[in-house]
């Protein structure tokens, strides 16, 4: 792949082979954002699991102090005063069976997607439709729950899911170049600290092996992982 002339110079201001404090490879990844967009801010970790384990599987949901920076479109499968709430929340799209037909004609226009339990045999027939794109609501995420207004208020201010892919990595958005060392280095500090929390029972040896901090264009720096747990 091509490389332009921005990559090339930021890699020369990135030792590829130290492991960088926290800090300091925030204060890197900031100064070599320098995209004409406000890039992302991602966290990349490699596990010491193998996900196609039942008793090594990774998932959960974190919400980040400082926010994602990103503006987040909310479903809800509700019906009465809990449609209400999720309405009054501030959730873009509510509804029932309405809102199925939607969503199986193609209308995805949202990035979370809540329900009462209720709704879960409605929910349910949108598997194949929810599922690959990791919107299928969860209990185990607090997204299937009687309190639809702290779901919706949670992903609003900035929560995100975190899931081990097949090869024991996990990928994460913890906000943007715009954002501030310290908001990033608390939303980075939150995101490790929780998956740390996660470890699965059937994992053994060294859980966190390699962590990579890096902005959308730039290049990935290694990151001590001791700076980030707490």
């Amino acid at each position: 792949m091509t490389q332009g002339k921005r990559y090339k110079a930021a890699v020369t201001t990135v030792d590829r082979e130290k492991m960088y404090p926290l800090d300091e490879a925030v204060k890197i990844v900031k100064a070599n954002a320098k995209a004409k967009f406000d890039e992302t801010i991602e966290v990349a970790m490699n596990l010491g699991i193998d996900p196609r384990h039942a008793d090594q599987a990774v998932r959960g949901m974190i919400e980040l102090p400082n926010g994602t920076g990103k503006s987040v479109r909310v479903a809800v499968f509700a019906r009465g005063a809990k449609a209400d709430e999720a309405k009054a929340a501030g959730a873009d799209l509510v509804g029932a069976e309405d809102l199925a037909e939607k969503i199986n004609a193609g209308e995805m226009n949202f990035e979370r997607c809540v329900a009462t339990p209720d709704m879960m045999g409605v929910v349910g027939r949108l598997g194949k439709v929810l599922g690959p794109r990791g919107l299928m609501p969860n209990p185990k995420l607090g997204t299937v729950t009687q309190d639809v207004a702290a779901a919706v208020k949670a992903a609003k201010a900035g929560s995100i899911e975190f899931r081990a892919e097949k090869a024991g990595i996990v990928h994460a958005g913890v906000g943007k170049a715009s954002f501030s060392e310290e908001a990033i280095v608390a939303n980075v500090k939150a995101l490790v600290n929780a998956i740390n929390r996660a470890k699965p029972s059937g994992a053994k040896g060294t859980f966190i092996k390699k962590v990579s901090l890096s902005s959308t264009m730039g290049p990935g720096i290694k990151l001590d992982p001791a700076s980030a747990l707490s």
